[in-house]
Formats: structure tokens, sequence, C-alpha cells
């Protein structure tokens, strides 16, 4: 039955972006035929208002009446350029989170149940929500503390949420297997793999503890950095649906005006930023991955503090060792030594040349060194590398791309605090004191250090690598000797699964003629 409800709401979907005219607005180039000529029906049936809006705007439209659970889809496929394309990324980004406030009471409640005590006993004063997003909503409040009462933002997960977005996931799930199946060249961006990584970033976004924990962490990597900080965490007050943290007074990094009245250095702070999440990344291998300008805010002292960390990426040792010699060898033109790392890391297949591909990188690479740096669009570079990359079978790095698309938003974030900025000159500090560390003779060191311990881990499983080799052994002997069997249960849930399969295989096709038969109905 799960199925027939993903039916229908697929089918309902479908119909919010026929009318808000999305389906209208899609780029015909690249569709085939039946697809193409399907999107030429649909497109009258569009309101008129949508038909004369941006597609930025009929996008806004189209997920304020799908609900919740489709922001917070929207919300991640603008960090996905490589699955819905730079232009749609581009507007999905520019979806605010600007969602209903749900009730007080409702808060309040959901706060007793989480914590187990009394909003009395918790608050010395429990405010009106100041703003809401897709999965939470946040409330000024006061504790008391010895030296008297402290403001702080209580973050409260929406009623209801959970429920919403896991029905709205089998839609999800359902539309990435349709693609698998029906168009073969984009197998490469794995979009079941896409949909299982929302899946899975969602559900960490929902428990407010893991977010928690994820300002905990970031707080201990940067607590000697210059410049930038977290709030600090209320974990008495903090549970799977609510977390309370430090209160922050300062201007957002959007506000521009008010933060050269309030004396700061814009190119400082840009410089700052660029900096700070370049550190995240190479060094701890941990990163902010939400770091828009309404997430970040510059304290009176000049201190860049970003909240919100229900979205962080992590980049293995490996990874970020990958990374920095793709970045070293864009700077130095070794464009052998990227495509070099590209195969040694296996992001393109191994039958694809690697001189072509070398030749590939150099058409991206040449331009860069030919323009002064602050001209440079991040965003364009990462476009190209999309391309590129595309014609050489590489398949999609989920990690890699939300790396990718973090570091054009602060890049963004940087060039409105300074237009002349220079993220190459900025950055070069950062990336070059890390390759020194970390592929010089250091590196050495530290590879024979992982490699002895790697070798002391494998020589104390040895004995039980042996015990299921035999056993193992012993089994393929068996089944060459008498044949796979099985036994009379398996066979028998094997048939019920068949059946079971066939009669929602034809349910579900009724589903969909009765759903095209009301909508035809609904337009007529």
């Amino acid at each position: 039955m799960s199925t027939i409800g993903a039916y229908f709401r697929l089918a309902r979907v479908g119909w919010v972006l026929v009318r808000e005219g999305v389906i209208a607005a899609l780029p015909s180039e690249g569709l085939p035929p039946m697809v193409g000529i399907a999107k030429a029906a649909v497109a009258p049936l569009a309101r008129n208002r949508a038909k004369s809006a941006e597609r930025s705007d009929r996008l806004a439209r189209a997920v304020a009446r799908l609900g919740p659970s489709y922001v917070k889809i929207g919300q991640f496929l603008a960090t996905r350029p490589d699955v819905v394309g730079a232009e749609f990324a581009e507007d999905l980004a520019g979806l605010q989170d600007r969602m209903a406030f749900f009730p007080t009471e409702a808060s309040k409640a959901t706060i007793r149940e989480s914590l187990g005590r009394s909003i009395d006993d918790l608050y010395a004063h429990f405010g009106e929500p100041i703003a809401a997003a897709s999965i939470a909503q946040v409330h000024p409040a006061e504790v008391e503390t010895p030296e008297g009462k402290r403001k702080v933002a209580v973050k409260v997960i929406r009623p209801g949420v959970r429920k919403r977005f896991a029905a709205d996931l089998e839609a999800m799930y359902l539309v990435s297997h349709m693609q698998e199946r029906f168009l073969p060249h984009t197998r490469r961006l794995r979009p079941v793999e896409v949909t299982k990584t929302l899946e899975q970033t969602t559900k960490v976004e929902m428990d407010l503890r893991l977010e928690a924990a994820a300002l905990s962490e970031i707080a201990e990597n940067t607590k000697d950095d210059p410049g930038f900080r977290v709030p600090k965490v209320d974990w008495e007050r903090t549970g799977r649906d609510v977390v309370t943290m430090e209160w922050i007074d300062g201007v957002k990094m959007s506000d521009v005006e008010g933060l050269r009245a309030a004396g700061h250095d814009l190119n400082a702070l840009a410089d700052t930023l660029i900096q700070s999440f370049l550190r995240h990344t190479l060094r701890d291998g941990f990163f902010h991955a939400d770091m828009h300008p309404g997430n970040l805010f510059v304290d009176p002292t000049g201190m860049i503090v970003a909240v919100d960390m229900g979205i962080a990426g992590r980049l293995g040792k490996k990874e970020r060792r990958f990374l920095a010699e793709i970045l070293y060898g864009f700077i130095t033109r070794d464009y052998m030594r990227v495509a070099e790392v590209h195969f040694e890391a296996g992001y393109v297949p191994s039958h694809h040349n690697v001189a072509s591909f070398a030749q590939a990188i150099r058409a991206i690479g040449e331009p860069i060194h030919g323009q002064p740096a602050e001209t440079i669009s991040m965003a364009k570079l990462l476009t190209l590398l999309f391309e590129v990359t595309e014609l050489f079978d590489m398949q999609t790095r989920p990690e890699l791309v939300m790396l990718q698309k973090t570091m054009v938003v602060v890049e963004g974030v940087s060039r409105i605090l300074n237009p002349r900025f220079n993220m190459w000159k900025a950055a070069e500090p950062v990336v070059s004191h890390w390759i020194r560390d970390n592929l010089g003779p250091k590196r050495i060191a530290t590879d024979l250090r992982d490699g002895a311990k790697a070798a002391l881990r494998l020589a104390e499983a040895l004995p039980e690598i042996a015990a299921k080799t035999e056993k193992l052994h012993s089994d393929i002997v068996r089944m060459s000797e008498d044949g796979l069997r099985f036994d009379a249960e398996t066979a028998e849930r094997i048939g019920r699964a068949e059946a079971r399969h066939t009669r929602l295989g034809r349910l579900a096709l009724w589903v969909i003629a009765i759903s095209a038969a009301v909508i035809a109905f609904q337009v007529s």
C-alpha cells in the first residue's frame, strides 16, 4: 500500500509543478522526444500568473504549496548541481526557509516531552518564535545562571515533520528508480544513492542532539582559530527534539550596510571566511555545509559566528589528500598530475585514457591562468568541471559535490563583502601550509605510522579471517557437490513475494489511470 501512496503523492507533485509553471520552464534540450511532447502538452495547464513569472518564483510557489518536506528536498538538491544542473541549483538555492510559524504551545509540548521537565523549570522566560524553517523554528528565551539571567536561542523540531518527510521520501525513491530505468545516461549520477543520501542527511538534521554534537565538535576544532567560532550548546536543555544554545548578538553577513555601519573591515571578513572554511575542510575534515549569509553573523568584536549546523560534511584523510593535490595541480599547471589523482582515487573509470583526461583538465585550467584572479568564478569553474567529467563517465562523489557547492556559496558571500575578492590569494596561506605538512616529508612519517597500525590490526584479525575462509571453502565444496537448495519455507516465501509483486503492479496501473482521469476531470 505504501507504493500506491507514493504514486498518489507523485501525481500530486506533478500536478502542482504543472499548475505553477515549473514543468513548462524546464529546458527542452536533451529531453527524450516523448518527454518533450508531454512537456508541451501540459504547458497550457499552468496558471496565468505562473506563465509570466521567473522560474525561481515558480519553484518557490510550488515548493510552498507542497509543504515543509519539499522545502528541505529543494535545499538538498541545491547542493547537487551535478544532478539538477547549475541553473536549477541556483534557483533552488534562492528558496528561503520562510515557513509559517507553528503555535508556541506546540513547541512547549515538544520540549516537555523531549526533556521530561516543565518549561518553567527549564527557562525563566520563553518567547514567541522569531524564525521558522522547514524542520524547526527558533524561540528566544532566558535561563537562570549564578551570574543572573542569560539569553538563549531555543530550536524546536516542527511537529509531524518526520512522518511527513518519510511519506514524501517514498515518492522521491519512486522517481529515482524510474530515472535510472528510463534515462540510462543519468545512471552515473546514481539518483537512488542521492535519495539515500538525502534520507540520511535529513534524519541526522531531525535529531537536534546531533546538531548540538556538530556544534560542539567544530567548537573544539576551532578554539584557537582567529576570527571564527560557533555558539555554545546548553546540554542540560538539549534533546532529540530541542537544542538550546548561546544567543548571538550580531549583524548578518547579508547586511553589508549594517556591517559597514558597525565599523567592521569587510575585506578582512571575506578573507577570514574563506580561510576558516578551508581550515575546517583540509585540517579537520569536518565543515559547515550550509554557510549561506543567513547562517553567518559578525559579533561586536568582529568574530564570525556560524549557526545552524544541521548540515555538515566530512572528508576522510585520503579525500583531503586528493583534494589538496588537485588544487595544487591546478595552481602549478601540472594537469597530468591532476588527471592521475582522479584515476588513483577511482573518480574516473580506468578504461579511459589518462592523457586524454589531462587534456580535458587543461581546457579548464588554462583559462584560469589567463585571467585576473578576482574575476574567476568558482561556480563557472565547477560547471566546466562537471561538463568534462561527464564525458569521462566520472561517477558522482556526494562528499565532494557537497564540498564544491559549499565552496561556491562561501566564495559568493566573500564577494558580497568584497566585490574584488581574490579567492586564490586569500586561500594560499591555508592551502600551502596544509600541503607542506601533508604532501612533504611529514607525509611519509604519517603514512608509515598509519601503515604499522593497519598491519597490527590485520595481524590481530588473522585467526578470525582464517576460520571464515575455511568455512567458506567448505560451503563452496558442498554446493559444488550437492547443488544450491532451498528449503520448503524459503521456496514458499519466494512464491508469495512474486504473487504480491504482481498484484501490486496491476493495482498501481489502476491507480495511475484513475489519477489521470481525476486530473483530466478537474482541468475540464
